[in-house]
């Protein structure tokens, strides 16, 4: 149970982090990259176009093996359950319906004198 709760903290990280990383890019290829314009930074425009890409790239791979990683540690219960099953043995008693009673059921009928 502690490792799928793990898992499942980390697939929440990462997809805030690539919702993150994919809102600073910019689709006509502006974003965090036009505020590094000046050739004597660093970091110019294309190395951080280049390191958003690649980081978009990573974190998808990340979310998709944490994904399937998830399926093997769901915590399982003792006994597997079949709603096929359950359906029939439902089927098998049925509830009960309720009856209304009809007008003079269970009264005695009195005579006059």
């Amino acid at each position: 149970m502690g490792l799928y709760i793990l898992i499942s903290v980390l697939i929440l990280m990462v997809s805030a982090l690539i919702i993150l990383v994919v809102l600073v890019q910019n689709s006509k290829g502006g974003g965090l990259a036009s505020n590094f314009s000046g050739s004597n930074q660093y970091m110019g425009v294309r190395k951080t176009a280049d390191f958003l890409e690649k980081a978009t790239w990573t974190l998808a791979i990340t979310l998709l093996v944490l994904s399937l990683t998830s399926i093997f540690v769901i915590p399982k219960g003792s006994t597997p359950v079949n709603s096929a099953t359950q359906v029939e043995e439902r089927a098998g008693d049925p509830l009960p319906v309720p009856t209304t009673p009809t007008p003079g059921q269970g009264q005695e009928q009195q005579l006059p004198e």
